[in-house]
């Protein structure tokens, strides 16, 4: 099960009603191959599911992954942090060995 923080649903809330996306819409999340340390995360917002996506409900947003990211993001919680060292979503990933030293969420 992916899972998300309340401020990370309070932010993806906020995002769908100030783009106006439909209530249908879900947070969906998955890996690509790249990135320093060979994989890295892909966060978008997605309203067509596959009866193969693992969808989960936290309060009022849907979460969606597909089988295949599902493999190494299971149990993952996603949080959003916002304060003077950066701005965005962070991956608590519990099957990730190592993670790169440059970070997603870094800002100058």
């Amino acid at each position: 099960m992916i899972s998300i923080t309340d401020r990370a649903r309070e932010e993806v809330k906020r995002i769908i009603d100030e783009q106006k996306l439909s209530d249908e819409t879900a947070l969906r999340i998955g890996v690509k191959g790249g990135g320093c340390s060979g994989f890295s995360y892909t966060l978008g917002f997605d309203d067509q599911f596959t009866e193969l996506d693992q969808v989960n409900s936290v309060a009022d947003v849907k979460v969606v992954c597909d089988p295949k990211s599902f493999l190494y993001l299971n149990g993952t919680q996603i949080d959003f942090e916002d304060n003077l060292m950066g701005r965005g979503f962070k991956f608590g990933n519990p099957n990730a060995d190592n993670s790169c030293g440059c970070g997603e969420s870094f800002s100058v």
